[in-house]
């Protein structure tokens, strides 16, 4: 049985020059407006304690195009101005249910420029995307097709710091669920080995950044000599961008091929819940932790799984996956992180730090999937719009869809 979803296919495109100074016009009120809709926001919560709800904001938007000062906002599409909004407004929903922090105005060298257009504001004709106040197409790169017979329901443009243009098309899919297998693997995150398998085998860390990190430090080097806000310091700044984009891109398409090839070859697949924002504090390991993209081998995991049927286990954090011996049960007093290979007082067995982690992680996934043992509630996934596991710790896998 096939499932349908939302997908999001992110493709490189190459603007006119009307087309790029229409954009960051877009780019530039989309911030605007958000910044001062959450203004107006901030006033009123902080002085009257009142909230401001969405269409009190998109009058105050129409009120705003009226004035002389404002004028200008009329000019670019409304539609990625409403949407600016709707975004602000989804932001104060997460702050009011203590899902999220208050939210922040959008910085203009800090954030990234993006506009959001719904379907009313652009033109799907013949495979060719025309934006709103655009006479032409996006000349777009086709890295890959669309879904056959689909029409993208919402795009959404960007521009990174490394001065590159990005369309997102959000289509609906239909993914038919991967051959079932027998097959159940416990993964063991970690610096050394990026991953290490209750089989054995270790995935080595390919370390992106170490591999370019002389590169950046030269860029760096050259950027710190530039006086402030010249057009050289504006090069040598976008030049400092594309080889973090560069970095970026590598780790991105290493996890993606390495959590396919796992979901693809494993019904049941466990991992242990880390907290890499409370990991990062470590300064000495910040940027090795930073480096490995824990987090977004989690994010991929939980929505492949879902995708193609298999089950997702989490453990929780306080297992002692590494300190627990698996041939006895034994639970060692002390680990340091040097010790990679550590033999039992008790029984004598010798593990492999790494390996014996990912095979307690297993044992544990197996037993919380019987019986709901040792799983924490999980939140949901955006992509998926479910669970990895069930809140309740009767069955720990039954978020995920039987495909």
């Amino acid at each position: 049985m096939t499932r349908q979803v939302k997908r999001a296919f992110r493709y490189r495109f190459y603007p006119t020059d009307m087309q790029a100074a229409e954009l960051s016009r877009t780019f530039g009120c989309v911030r605007l407006v958000y910044n001062k809709a959450l203004e107006e926001r901030s006033r009123a919560w902080y002085g009257e304690q009142r909230r401001i709800s969405y269409g009190q904001s998109s009058a105050a938007l129409t009120q705003w195009k009226k004035t002389e000062e404002l004028a200008f906002l009329a000019e670019v599409s409304s539609v990625p101005l409403q949407q600016a909004l709707r975004h602000l407004q989804t932001a104060f929903t997460h702050f009011f249910a203590k899902r999220a922090k208050y939210p922040r105005y959008k910085s203009r060298k800090r954030s990234r420029a993006s506009a959001e257009y719904t379907r009313s504001a652009f033109t799907w004709r013949g495979g060719r995307l025309t934006l709103a106040k655009m006479a032409e197409p996006l000349d777009i790169r086709w890295s890959r097709p669309l879904p056959h017979g689909s029409v993208p329901t919402t795009v959404c443009v960007s521009r990174d710091s490394a001065g590159r243009w990005f369309v997102s098309l959000l289509c609906e899919d239909r993914i038919a669920p991967a051959p079932a297998t027998t097959g159940a693997v416990g993964l063991d995150a970690g610096i050394t080995s990026l991953v290490t398998l209750s089989t054995g085998e270790k995935i080595a860390n390919p370390r992106h950044m170490e591999r370019d990190r002389a590169r950046l430090a030269r860029a760096q080097r050259e950027l710190s000599r530039k006086a402030k806000g010249s057009n050289n310091g504006a090069r040598a700044r976008r030049k400092v961008a594309r080889v973090h984009a560069r970095i970026a891109d590598r780790r991105r398409d290493f996890v993606h091929k390495l959590t396919s090839r796992i979901v693809h070859e494993n019904q049941v697949v466990v991992i242990e819940d880390l907290t890499v924002r409370n990991l990062l504090k470590n300064g000495r390991l910040a940027r090795a932790i930073a480096d490995a993209a824990w987090r977004d081998l989690r994010v991929m995991l939980e929505y492949r799984c879902a995708w193609y049927g298999r089950e997702l286990v989490v453990i929780d954090r306080w297992f002692p996956s590494t300190k627990l011996c698996g041939a006895c049960g034994t639970v060692a007093a002390k680990l340091p992180l040097n010790v990679r290979e550590w033999t039992c007082e008790d029984c004598g067995a010798v593990h492999d730090r790494d390996v014996n982690a990912a095979r307690n992680l297993l044992a544990a996934g197996l037993a919380a999937t019987a019986c709901g043992d040792g799983v924490r509630p999980q939140r949901e996934s955006s992509r998926t719009g479910r669970s990895s596991v069930k809140q309740e710790p009767q069955r720990a896998t039954a978020g995920i869809p039987r495909l």
